[in-house]
């Protein structure tokens, strides 16, 4: 996107992004010179390495995901951290993956499978939004019918009204803190830590 977690990064260090669509970065914003438009595994001759790779909610949206958990290993410093967020449970798939583009869901096994076959050491692993769960699922079951696919083209979601979007908020904390860093059984999305192993 357009740097907008660049403020809070900057705290521990000097952050760099790439974004796929050049519509999403404002050329005169503060961040863009620090915001390489590319698609995430070809961004030419940058050989930066980091400490830290974050990917929230973007592995889903590329087709190669192993290629492209390997390129990320590859920008880590020996030691360097990836932390990535992924929408979990492939039975959970629905009109708002297809219209949003995504290629799969995952669970802790797949998730962890293509870190490690990258080479990386998953340090954590786990779900959160447990309470979304049950309520997706009967999203689906009342959904009218239709598959996925037919009802992408005239998918729209809305922002929730202030005072509900304040209870979803508050059960999200109310989760976060019961759960801590081990996340929850089961979830709609996964959340995982991995490490770059130090050089020999």
């Amino acid at each position: 996107g357009d740097g907008l977690l660049f403020d809070e990064l900057r705290r521990f260090g000097e952050p760099w992004g790439v974004e796929p669509d050049g519509r999403l970065v404002d050329p005169e914003g503060k961040w863009a010179p620090r915001i390489k438009i590319a698609e995430f595994g070809f961004e030419g001759d940058d050989d930066r390495r980091h400490d830290l790779v974050l990917m929230l909610d973007s592995l889903e949206h590329i087709k190669d995901d192993a290629a492209a958990v390997r390129r990320a290993a590859s920008r880590l410093k020996p030691g360097g951290f990836f932390f990535l967020t992924v929408p979990a449970l492939p039975s959970l798939w629905s009109v708002h993956d297809e219209a949003n583009l995504h290629f799969r869901r995952y669970t802790r096994e797949s998730l962890r499978r293509v870190l490690e076959n990258a080479g990386l050491r998953v340090e954590s692993i786990g779900y959160y939004f447990g309470w979304t769960v049950l309520p997706m699922y009967a999203r689906k079951l009342i959904g009218g019918g239709r598959t996925p696919s037919a009802a992408a083209d005239d998918y729209h979601i809305l922002p929730p009204p202030r005072p509900l979007n304040a209870f979803l908020l508050a059960a999200t904390i109310i989760e976060q803190t019961l759960c801590g860093r081990s996340g929850t059984w089961i979830g709609s999305s996964l959340f995982a830590l991995a490490r770059q192993p130090e050089a020999a």
